[in-house]
C-alpha cells in the first residue's frame, strides 16, 4: 500500500516536472536562459530511468519517464525554434 502511495507522488510529481518551464517559454516566447546541456541530461536520464523500469517491470517508473522524457523533447524543440527565431546576423 505505500509503495503504491509513493510511486503514484514519484509518478504526478515527475510529469508535471517540466510543465512550468514550457508555460513560460510559449508565454513569453523566450527560453534563452534555459541551458540546453540541462535538457539533454534530463533526456539521457529519463531513458535510462525507461530501460531500467522495463528490467525491472516497474510501470511507475516507465510511464512517469516516458511522459518525462516527452516533456523533455517538447521543452528541446520549443528551445531549438526560440532560439533560431532570435538570432542575430
Amino acid at each position: 500500500m505505500i509503495e503504491n502511495f509513493f510511486g503514484t507522488v514519484a509518478f504526478i510529481t515527475s510529469v508535471i516536472g517540466l510543465f512550468p518551464q514550457i508555460y513560460k517559454a510559449i508565454k513569453t516566447q523566450s527560453i534563452h536562459d534555459v541551458s540546453m546541456l540541462m535538457l539533454i541530461n534530463f533526456l539521457i536520464c529519463s531513458v535510462s530511468w525507461i530501460i531500467y523500469g522495463a528490467y525491472s517491470s516497474s510501470l511507475y517508473v516507465e510511464a512517469s519517464n516516458i511522459l518525462g522524457m516527452v516533456s523533455c523533447m517538447l521543452l528541446m524543440g520549443i528551445k531549438y525554434f526560440y532560439d533560431k527565431r532570435h538570432v542575430k546576423p
